[in-house]
């Protein structure tokens, strides 16, 4: 337990250094020829989807596990991935209007598919967390539903873009930065990486206190 809070304290830190870092890396990167500063946004807006993305596979992944064995360890990653999809897909919707307000002219494009389903992919793990929230007993396993569902839904919106070309960018826009972009774009993926890391760590540790202390509780009531 010692060595994993060390390793838990060192991804603390070097996420910390990262963040603190990378205002400074994005600065340093040249300015994008059409869209000018607003366009660093992006070094923000991207790793912030790419960890919506990642939250919901875990999320998906950890509830299929739970819906099979009943692991209160997979509820456990699953509820904590949820809420991360959640938070991260938050920085996304609120960043994406913020850029696009000066690319594109408006603050949301309702023709945008890839913004649609963005938005209704979110709108699935709220849905999640109102079932566990609400739902009463037996929720876990309704919500592990929605969950793999908010999963199925990441590959269609990545792939989005590419088969409707609505004036959301393409998914090769990321690759094809040239290099002075694309270290910087590196660095805050890892940062993102690492934050993601941190919060699920600590989600999932506290989702476990929480179910022994509740477990304790009924114990002792029935004793």
């Amino acid at each position: 337990m010692r060595a994993t809070n060390i390793f838990f304290l060192v991804i603390v830190g070097v996420a910390a250094v990262m963040f603190v870092r990378a205002p400074f890396a994005i600065d340093a990167a040249p300015q994008e020829s059409t869209m000018g500063l607003v366009q660093k946004i992006f070094y923000f807006h991207a790793p912030a989807a790419m960890m919506t993305f990642l939250s919901a596979f875990i999320c998906g992944i950890a509830s299929a596990i739970y819906l099979m064995r009943r692991k209160a360890s997979a509820d456990h990653v699953a509820l904590a991935s949820a809420e991360l999809a959640v938070l991260f897909g938050l920085i996304v919707l609120v960043t994406g209007p913020l850029w696009a307000r000066k690319a594109w002219g408006v603050w949301w494009q309702w023709g945008d598919v890839r913004l649609m389903t963005t938005f209704i992919m979110w709108m699935v793990f709220v849905s999640y967390l109102l079932l566990r929230r609400f739902g009463g007993p037996g929720s876990e396993m309704l919500a592990a539903v929605v969950s793999v569902f908010g999963m199925a839904l990441v590959p269609f919106v990545y792939w989005s873009v590419n088969v409707w070309r609505t004036i959301h960018p393409q998914t090769s826009v990321a690759t094809s930065l040239p290099p002075a972009m694309r270290w910087p774009f590196i660095w805050c993926i890892v940062a993102f990486l690492l934050l993601h890391l941190t919060l699920l760590f600590a989600r999932v540790r506290l989702a476990r206190l929480s179910a022994k202390l509740d477990a304790a509780i009924v114990a002792r009531e029935e004793a």
